[in-house]
């Protein structure tokens, strides 16, 4: 049971993850509406928290593995998402859909996750000696459909050049600008929607993802 696991120490916490999924959803497979299976969940029903789960899990891991790049540590966010959801549900009051509670939730972990990074590399990289090899682990970006069997070694070369370079381009950005250009793009969310989830206004956001974008172009464009 999810509900089980969830009670179990973060590191003992062993699920079954899948990284495809489409947009989050608000009612169930069975049709029931979150706020029922909320305010179920609230009163001890752990057979409701799992069907809410359900619901998010795949768009969860989904954002956690695009703002890391890492399946590990998407994980490791996935996990955390949903125990502080699971242990939290009893204080959620309705000022927001239960969609944006927990990719409110999601997000914070992962912007923490993105200072930290940013933290470490530029340390990395005030430490690194000359002529050190630069080349990184493999991710979920290398990984992608470059590799299909289909795609000739030209067209994969290109790609994954592509990639790496995007992924470059996505680090520079501060931490809130890739968190709204993440929300925006690769979610699909709507600005209002974004700005819900950071607890923004809409005009922020908007700024702010110009800027992302402006940074981004000036970025890639460097590249070429």
């Amino acid at each position: 049971m999810v509900v089980e696991e969830l009670n179990k120490p973060p590191d003992c916490v062993a699920m079954t993850f899948s990284a495809a999924g489409n947009a989050p959803v608000t009612a169930s497979s069975t049709g029931v509406d979150d706020t029922v299976l909320v305010r179920r969940a609230q009163q001890g029903d752990t057979v409701a928290f799992e069907e809410l789960v359900r619901n998010y899990d795949r768009s969860v891991l989904r954002l956690a593995m695009h703002l890391t790049d890492s399946t590990e540590d998407a994980q490791d966010i996935y996990q955390e998402t949903f125990l502080r959801a699971y242990r939290s549900i009893g204080r959620f009051r309705f000022e927001c859909s239960f969609y944006t509670w927990i990719y409110r939730i999601v997000t914070n972990l992962c912007c923490d996750y993105l200072r930290r990074k940013q933290f470490h590399d530029r340390y990395a990289y005030s430490e690194r000696c000359p002529g050190e090899n630069d080349e990184r682990e493999e991710t979920i970006l290398d990984r992608s459909s470059d590799q299909q069997p289909c795609a000739s070694p030209e067209r994969a070369s290109q790609n994954g050049k592509l990639r790496k370079q995007i992924l470059s381009a996505l680090n520079k950005l501060s931490v809130k600008e890739r968190l709204v250009f993440e929300l925006r793009h690769y979610e699909g969310l709507k600005l209002q929607t974004v700005a819900s989830i950071l607890s923004t206004s809409e005009n922020t956001v908007r700024s702010t993802l110009f800027r992302a974008t402006h940074k981004l172009r000036l970025r890639l464009a460097e590249m070429r």
